[in-house]
């Protein structure tokens, strides 16, 4: 089949992919160079709508083979955060078994979301603030960049603040004395002196980082993919000594019982679901970069069985600090800082730089340069990948204040169940729009213009999507707030109906669209059926 071609800024696009066919001068002289300038797109109509880091990625930048999507997936995994989820559920009364049976279930539902979501980027060499176009509307698109961002946002500042815990940790191997720095901060603000201290360095640590061209930062994530696991390997090892061997760490039972335990699992399923909930939504970030477009297959093995570790990891954590030190201690941050009393400061320094470089890591994939990309969305003509990521370090650092979230083991259920109201039915739109609705057919160049077929209106809406999206996310709401705040009444159904909120959100979401989309069918958009490339104007019903 012969490909067909479309015309912008006289050049000729491949239709299918926007790929120019002709060197341009401007993209020749800055490819393989760092900068922070913005740059013209080659497919939007001038910098109001778009610049090149939006543009698909072009074929010598297809960097990422398979074996980096297993990489990327090691690397996020061994983090301290995904360490405390694990823990979390012992925390909240589950037994190890279920407790298992909800990391399994909710990575499972994580590896389908994602990998068939990347699959699109993989395919298409587009973010997701490009592909949201062709299943909300050119301009309503904007809506979900928005709620991404702010989202991005704060995990960041989780993050930031992970880091920093990794440099306390190290600073007391160095010098254990540094705990006894004064705190001079009241205690309502849930943050002393000294652990400032660590966040300001970390944050300054991070900074250069944000400097790494995204197509390339897949050498520090296969790094990142080495040094971590050693780190929980070397841990778990000495927990297990520890204590005498495996039997100890799996005898403690559920704390809850009856009809509260079916829906603490739920919670917990919901947390593993939420943990990764971004990604979901914006793995096309990184899997435009993909040389082969069905390499993120992989994910559909790797992020289950990463992710099953690292949970085991938590939960054997958490029972074994409970044997060793008589409380559980959920973060390994603080169990390896136990051991500078007792000799082990080159252990405990090596574990909390590993975990220090798995933070960076993190916020590089997961947060910053989503961040960037949708800053870069909203503001084009001044914001490209790099500049946006050092406004994510700003506002996630220091406009939220990730000490106030990371107080306790529930908050943090709390906090990642929140966000993936929103979440859940974008990335079920998304999928649905793709694979169901447009059956896996849409034109690229077409998503970069504003009065293109992916307009739907003068509104630039997708009315089927913004319904199906707001079905999915209000019904949830008030079990939402109360989560957020406890003091609020709420009839104990509607939290219940909140643990089971990513699948609802994202089934109805998605099914609704599609829904829809069969009753009122955007005849505009369907290439699969009217041909390729067709403009709205040229279009006869």
């Amino acid at each position: 089949m012969s490909k067909e071609y479309t015309t912008y800024d006289s050049q000729p696009v491949d239709i299918s992919t926007g790929y120019s066919h002709e060197n341009n001068s401007l993209w020749t002289k800055l490819k393989g160079k760092a900068t922070l300038e913005v740059s013209d797109s080659r497919m939007a109509p001038g910098l109001k709508f778009g610049n090149r880091d939006l543009d698909p990625v072009e074929p010598e930048f297809q960097t990422w083979r398979t074996h980096d999507f297993v990489m990327y997936w090691i690397s996020d995994a061994f983090a301290v955060s995904n360490w405390r989820i694990g823990s979390s559920l012992i925390a909240i009364g589950l037994s190890w078994k279920l407790a298992l049976v909800a990391v399994v279930i909710g990575n499972f539902m994580t590896a389908l979301v994602v990998t068939f979501n990347g699959l699109i980027g993989a395919r298409l060499h587009i973010p997701f603030t490009v592909q949201a176009r062709s299943a909300y509307g050119f301009y309503f698109a904007y809506v979900m960049i928005i709620f991404r961002v702010v989202i991005s946002i704060f995990w960041y500042g989780i993050g930031t603040y992970t880091g920093a815990e990794c440099i306390q940790s190290m600073i007391y191997a160095i010098w254990p004395r540094f705990r006894d720095i004064p705190n001079k901060l009241p205690e309502s603000a849930n943050i002393t002196t000294g652990f400032m201290i660590c966040y300001i360095i970390y944050w300054i640590i991070c900074l250069p980082f944000h400097y790494i061209p995204a197509h390339q930062v897949r050498w520090f994530f296969t790094f990142k993919s080495i040094v971590t696991p050693i780190a929980g390997f070397a841990i778990i090892g000495w927990i297990v000594h520890s204590t005498g061997g495996g039997n100890a760490l799996f005898v403690q039972g559920s704390s809850v019982s009856g009809s509260r335990l079916g829906w603490t699992v739920m919670q917990g399923i919901y947390s593993m679901v939420g943990n990764f909930a971004t990604l979901g939504v914006n793995m096309n970030d990184f899997a435009r970069y993909s040389k082969k477009p069905n390499s993120p297959y992989v994910q559909l093995v790797v992020i289950p069985i990463v992710f099953v570790v690292m949970m085991l990891f938590g939960i054997i954590g958490a029972n074994g600090s409970k044997i060793i030190y008589g409380e559980l201690l959920w973060d390994p941050l603080l169990i390896v800082n136990n051991w500078t009393s007792k000799g082990g400061r080159a252990g405990a320094f090596f574990c909390a730089f590993a975990f220090l470089i798995a933070s960076i890591g993190v916020n590089i994939s997961a947060d910053s340069i989503a961040v960037a990309i949708d800053l870069s969305a909203i503001l084009p003509r001044y914001i490209n990948i790099r500049r946006g990521q050092f406004i994510c370090a700003i506002l996630g650092a220091w406009a939220m204040t990730p000490w106030n979230i990371l107080v306790s083991a529930e908050s943090l259920i709390n906090f990642m169940n929140g966000y993936t109201v929103w979440l859940a039915p974008m990335a079920g739109i998304l999928i649905a729009d793709y694979w169901i609705v447009h059956k896996q057919v849409v034109s690229v160049p077409e998503m970069y213009q504003p009065d293109g077929i992916y307009a739907y209106n003068r509104w630039g809406t997708n009315w089927r999507a913004a319904v199906a999206f707001f079905v999915g996310f209000v019904p949830l709401l008030p079990g939402f707030a109360q989560s957020v705040n406890s003091k609020l009444s709420v009839p104990q159904g509607a939290i219940d109906f909140y643990a089971l909120g990513y699948f609802y959100g994202f089934f109805v979401g998605g099914g609704l669209h599609v829904l829809l989309s069969k009753l009122f069918p955007p005849k505009e958009t369907m290439l699969h059926k009217h041909g390729v490339g067709v403009r709205r104007d040229d279009y006869e019903a």
